[in-house]
C-alpha cells in the first residue's frame, strides 16, 4: 500500500562555506556543475539547477505524486520553494565576492493545477533591480509549452560575508 523514496545529499556546509568567496555567479556555477553539493532541498524535492547567467537562473522539476498535497495536487509550497529557488539565485548571480543575500519576503501567485500528469516545469528567475543593500527579482513557474503556472516577486536583503578562515 505504501509507497517510499529514497535520496541523498550532500554537506550542506561546504556549499555554505564557500558563499561569497567568489561571485554569485562562479558559486552557482560550480554547484550546477557539480563542483559543489546542490541544496539539500533540491534533493528533498528532486528539482535541478539548469541555467544560471548573470541576472538569470533556471531551476526545474518533474512532479511526482510525492510533490501532492491532500487533493491530489502539487503542494503550493514546492511551487514557492520552486520560485523562491528561481528569484533568489537570479539575485546571487549579480553579486561580487564578499556578498551574500537572504530572502525578505515572496509573494505568490498560484494560476493552474500542476500534476504529476503536466510534466516537466521550469521556474525561471530574473533581476528586476539590485541597488547595494536589496534586489528585487520575478520568477515565472512554467510548463514545457511555456504556459504559465505560477509567479512570483521576491525582495531580498545583500549584505557582507566575510573571508572565509578554513
Amino acid at each position: 500500500m505504501g509507497r517510499s523514496r529514497t535520496y541523498e545529499w550532500g554537506d550542506p556546509s561546504i556549499t555554505a562555506g564557500a558563499v561569497g568567496q567568489a561571485s554569485g555567479l562562479e558559486f552557482l556555477r560550480e554547484v550546477r556543475s557539480g563542483k559543489l553539493p546542490a541544496a539539500p532541498i533540491a534533493a528533498t524535492l528532486d528539482f535541478t539547477l539548469d541555467e544560471v547567467d548573470e541576472g538569470r537562473a533556471v531551476f526545474s522539476i518533474t512532479p511526482g505524486e510525492e510533490h501532492y498535497n491532500p487533493i491530489g495536487s502539487v503542494h503550493g509550497g514546492v511551487y514557492a520553494t520552486l520560485l523562491d529557488s528561481a528569484a533568489g539565485c537570479a539575485v546571487q548571480s549579480t553579486l561580487p565576492p564578499g556578498t551574500g543575500y537572504t530572502s525578505l519576503d515572496l509573494s505568490v501567485k498560484f494560476l493552474k493545477r500542476i500534476t504529476a500528469d503536466t510534466g516537466r516545469v521550469r521556474a525561471i528567475g530574473t533581476v528586476v533591480s539590485r541597488g547595494r543593500q536589496t534586489a528585487l527579482a520575478e520568477a515565472r513557474l512554467v510548463d514545457e509549452n511555456d504556459r504559465l503556472l505560477a509567479h512570483a516577486t521576491s525582495s531580498c536583503m545583500l549584505f557582507p560575508v566575510p573571508p572565509s578562515t578554513a
